[in-house]
């Protein structure tokens, strides 16, 4: 279990002027500014749970992610992770956790993707057995057999990704943290790393933790999402919580021919291109069925499809009902 208890973090930054003469004042003179990254930030996440942990640049994801770690201390609050405060008990609190930051490699970049693998098995102190076993599965899960003996810098991005995730694992972590993960991955590679965590969750009981700016992400992998900005907590729950928390309405396309249907009350034009419309509805001023039957009274319709408001559209909300 991870426990979050009212966490407190703040950064002392230097400021200046652009120009040679700023310049030279800062070296006697310097002006900061106290940016409180963590304010008062309390949560839990039970064991197995798969949170996504969202918010904008700067709201406070990743401070939170080191925290957890124990590479930062916090300016007060507790946090435990499996029972031990990070930043006191870090020899022992590494053993339990794997990281993953998509910006940042742990793999060397110069050797076989192997001879990192047998470098973090030394540092892990992982016995043979085990290291074969779970190198073996990883191997076979993220399909990495042809990449084993390729030094890290001829990977392909999506291949070196791959790497990177199985190498948190080897030692059979209890708590996961991806930071994104998949960030510049292509469509086949996303769906390949999104549905090899899925496994882990699964298998192995892993909780994990992913922060990331890409919303499928978020809809395929978690049921429980955090919304941090301004270094708070501004709101926790389920993702179908969220949505309903921002907007009930419907998006219908319609393809059609013939004359352009006029819109109802309760209807909103989004977008109309030829023989397409793309309409925004409020189900509860007007039913959906009323609405489709309102067009095809006007027009020849070839296809109607009706969805929710992406996930995307939601966040996107819930930024600006915050002003984060």
């Amino acid at each position: 279990m991870i426990e979050f208890q009212s966490i407190c973090k703040t950064y002392r930054v230097a400021k200046r002027q652009a120009g040679f003469k700023n310049a030279v004042k800062s070296l006697f003179f310097r002006e900061y500014e106290t940016i409180r990254a963590l304010d008062d930030v309390s949560f839990s996440i039970a064991d197995g749970d798969i949170i996504g942990y969202i918010g904008p640049n700067g709201a406070g994801k990743s401070t939170s992610v080191k925290v957890m770690c124990g590479i930062l201390t916090p300016d007060s609050g507790i946090c435990r992770v499996n029972g031990k405060i990070p930043w006191q008990e870090r020899a022992a609190h590494v053993k339990d956790i794997g990281v993953v930051f998509g910006q940042r490699s742990q793999l060397w970049w110069d050797v076989p993707v192997i001879d990192s693998f047998e470098l973090l098995r030394d540092m892990y102190k992982i016995d043979e057995k085990r290291y074969r076993h779970n190198l073996d599965e990883l191997t076979q899960l993220l399909d990495l057999s042809e990449l084993l003996k390729t030094p890290a810098r001829n990977l392909s991005l999506g291949q070196r990704m791959r790497c990177e995730i199985a190498a948190p694992l080897l030692h059979d972590p209890k708590v996961l943290f991806l930071d994104e993960p998949t960030i510049g991955l292509d469509a086949v590679s996303k769906i390949a790393v999104r549905q090899f965590i899925q496994k882990i969750n699964a298998q192995k009981h892993t909780t994990i933790v992913l922060t990331t700016h890409d919303m499928m992400d978020i809809e395929a992998l978690t049921k429980r999402v955090l919304l941090i900005g301004h270094g708070k907590i501004l709101l926790d729950g389920n993702l179908d919580e969220l949505k309903k928390h921002t907007s009930t309405d419907k998006k219908i396309t319609v393809k059609y021919t013939g004359s352009t249907p006029a819109i109802s009350p309760g209807m909103k034009l989004n977008e109309s291109k030829e023989n397409q419309l793309t309409i925004s509805l409020n189900p509860h001023i007007l039913p959906v069925s009323d609405a489709i039957a309102i067009i095809a009274a006007q027009t020849d319709l070839l296809d109607v499809s009706v969805t929710d408001v992406s996930t995307e559209e939601v966040v996107a909300a819930l930024y600006k009902e915050y002003q984060v």
